[in-house]
């Protein structure tokens, strides 16, 4: 609470949710979401398993055809992701 300034209710959550941690948890919580528009909706389908644990994106997809897609454009997808999100979330992607 402030005495001297009176703020706003949108320059309060803005100024909370930029800060770092919260900016990452908000982004780690959009990844599915970002995930989908990186690799498009049929491939989207096909995840089966999504899991971000340390900065290192675990994923499973049900098409073989399409995990080998996925395995050869990694480093791709790392910065694709890390660029949506506007946080650095993923260094690695291991594709399964």
């Amino acid at each position: 609470m402030r005495r001297t300034k009176a703020m706003m209710m949108g320059e309060l959550l803005e100024e909370f949710f930029s800060r770092p941690w919260v900016a990452a948890k908000v982004a780690e919580g959009r990844l599915p979401e970002v995930w989908r528009e990186c690799v498009g909706d049929l491939a989207a389908d096909m995840t089966t398993h999504f899991e971000l644990r340390g900065r290192i994106l675990n994923v499973r997809i049900s098409s073989s055809v399409l995990r080998n897609e996925l395995f050869l454009r990694r480093a791709e997808l790392c910065e694709e992701l890390n660029r949506r999100s506007k946080v650095p979330l993923v260094d690695q992607i291991i594709v399964k």
